[in-house]
């Protein structure tokens, strides 16, 4: 769906856009003042998991459950281990930072990857398991998790556990109920997004460059 016929949280609707109106992603570098979509950024990345922001509207995350969007296989998994009665984890590690739970079902709505079913992934990512060119599959679910572990090493790795919250879809668009209802019960947002997650590459990498002098 376009972002115009979709509802925005507000933090969301602060973001940088693209020429076409897509709000840019806070974990998404930029280059030549453009927005580099088929790439998530580590410097954005990490700092998004050490500050813990929402990878999508780079806003603090309360304490407490964190979001993502996962495809069709994992849900899957996620499905066979709570109908079993089992604890689910990633046990391979995924690039793919969480976020707000809005910001997730706004993203799983609009991202024509993570919406479609025969949407095709435009960069390579072999840390998550995906090669460029390959479909995403039929399913997904926007999931809430517990608990949530990270680690840099030359790429930002996250895994997460304890399911709180399963809201499987065949199509992104399914989501978009849940999305105007979540939406419609937020509080105004108290804290706005960092410069250095907005569309200035080089104040990223510049705090990026600051915590691991520090380390």
């Amino acid at each position: 769906m376009r972002p115009a016929d979709v509802p925005m949280p507000a933090a969301v609707a602060a973001r940088p856009r693209d020429d076409r109106g897509y709000p840019v992603l806070a974990i998404t570098p930029w280059s030549e003042g453009r927005p580099r979509f088929a790439a998530t950024g580590t410097a954005r990345s990490y700092l998004c998991a050490v500050e813990r922001r929402c990878s999508i509207c780079g806003t603090p995350m309360a304490a407490g459950p964190v979001w993502r969007v996962v495809g069709g296989a994992e849900a899957e998994a996620i499905a066979t281990a709570m109908a079993a009665g089992q604890a689910y984890r990633n046990e391979a590690a995924t690039v793919e930072a969480p976020g707000h739970r809005d910001c997730m079902l706004y993203a799983a709505v609009v991202c024509p990857y993570l919406a479609e079913p025969t949407a095709r992934r435009q960069q390579t990512g072999s840390q998550a398991g995906m090669a460029r060119g390959e479909r995403r599959g039929a399913g997904g679910a926007v999931v809430g998790f517990a608990a949530m572990e990270f680690r840099y090493a030359e790429v930002m790795m996250f895994r997460f556990a304890d399911v709180v919250e399963f809201l499987p879809h065949d199509t992104g668009e399914e989501q978009l109920p849940r999305l105007v209802s979540a939406i419609s019960q937020s509080t105004p947002a108290t804290a706005e997004c960092p410069e250095y997650l907005l569309c200035d590459e080089e104040s990223a990498t510049r705090r990026f460059t600051t915590y691991l002098d520090g380390r």
